[in-house]
């Protein structure tokens, strides 16, 4: 990576903090893409330079790629929360597809560059006759479908990686960063003498998923920008399958106070239609006034839609990333969320 011109978007964001982290340390010339103000200094490595770029604006879009002219872009940025999906689903597509299109077609004037997008495991499969579970589904389908179309059109190198559940230290709303707060409020709790928080909830103990360090995974982006074939899927994950519920032991073992849980369904047949990590979340008591007809949600999505899985991909059908393995095991991953949490960090990994 030394000496190239890498563009970062998303930098602001939990992975974009760790990868521009990695790339600048790697010798890359990288520029660190947030929206709408400069992060503070802290936030990024000496020598990074920050461009103020509204990814939704075209005109600002090549104007960014004009002047920065990168070598390689390594695509971040876009919306990833299903429940916000079903309140705003225009505002998905305009962030994860449109946005995504902007700086495909700025790059078609410059064919040298090469985008890696970052995907979504919570793609559906268009030929499926149950069609998308949720407007974040379909949204980052179309992105790579389009992504991929584009590259095929007009010859451009575009690849696309699909990760799995990231982790790690940093600004995360994913399950093992909730729930690590989570401990962290019980022990403040429990240290100034008060009542617990509300109980964590946890949708099933028994739900699958893969969980990646997101440093395992900023490499491997590394790899597939460095080597990967133009218009290949990359698939990033650790390769074992976990339980939400023997995740969560694993952090409440860090606990120095009790904290306060509700498991969910205990047996595994009452799970199969159980939440994405994303969607295991504190509790929060129920509202007994119903919303008033302007603020209601024009279709009321059903909790199993929203969360259940979508991917019905085999590891095969993607390709895998040449010359990279997962490097840091879940438990330091786990330690290192728990630590970062304790330690209130904001800014810089």
């Amino acid at each position: 990576m030394k000496g190239r011109r890498l563009l970062i978007t998303g930098a602001a964001g939990f992975t974009g903090r760790h990868a521009v982290a990695y790339f600048a340390a790697e010798g890359a010339e990288v520029t660190a893409v947030v929206r709408r103000c400069a992060a503070e200094a802290s936030v990024f490595p000496a020598g990074v330079q920050q461009y103020i770029c509204d990814l939704g604006d075209r005109k600002a879009v090549a104007g960014m790629i004009g002047e920065v002219m990168p070598d390689q872009v390594l695509h971040l940025a876009g919306k990833n929360s299903v429940p916000e999906s079903w309140q705003d689903p225009l505002l998905y597509m305009e962030t994860n597809v449109m946005a995504t299109l902007y700086l495909l077609e700025a790059l078609r004037f410059q064919p040298a560059s090469r985008i890696l997008v970052a995907g979504s495991r919570l793609k559906y499969r268009p030929d499926s006759a149950a069609g998308p579970p949720h407007p974040y589904s379909l949204s980052k389908t179309l992105e790579e479908l389009v992504s991929l179309a584009w590259g095929t059109l007009f010859k451009q190198p575009v690849l696309m990686a699909e990760p799995s559940n990231l982790i790690g230290p940093g600004p995360s709303t994913g399950f093992c960063s909730l729930l690590a707060q989570h401990i962290v409020r019980s022990e403040a709790a429990a240290g100034k003498g008060e009542a617990p928080p509300a109980a964590f909830r946890l949708s099933s103990r028994h739900v699958l998923r893969d969980f990646l360090d997101v440093r395992d995974a900023v490499r491997a982006y590394g790899y597939i920008l460095n080597h990967g074939e133009s218009g290949k899927i990359y698939r990033i994950d650790s390769g074992t399958q976990r339980e939400l519920g023997e995740i969560a032991g694993k952090l409440l073992a860090h606990a120095a106070a009790p904290v306060e849980m509700d498991w969910g369904p205990q047996h595994a047949e009452e799970g199969q239609a159980a939440a994405s990590p994303a969607s295991a979340v504190p509790a929060k008591p129920s509202s007994a006034s119903a919303a008033s007809p302007a603020s209601a949600v024009p279709v009321q999505p059903s909790s199993a839609s929203a969360d259940r899985e979508v991917l019905q991909e085999e590891p095969e059908d993607n390709a895998a990333v040449l010359g990279w393995k997962p490097g840091i095991g879940l438990d330091r991953s786990l330690a290192d969320i728990i630590g970062y949490t304790r330690a209130g960090k904001e800014g810089r990994i």
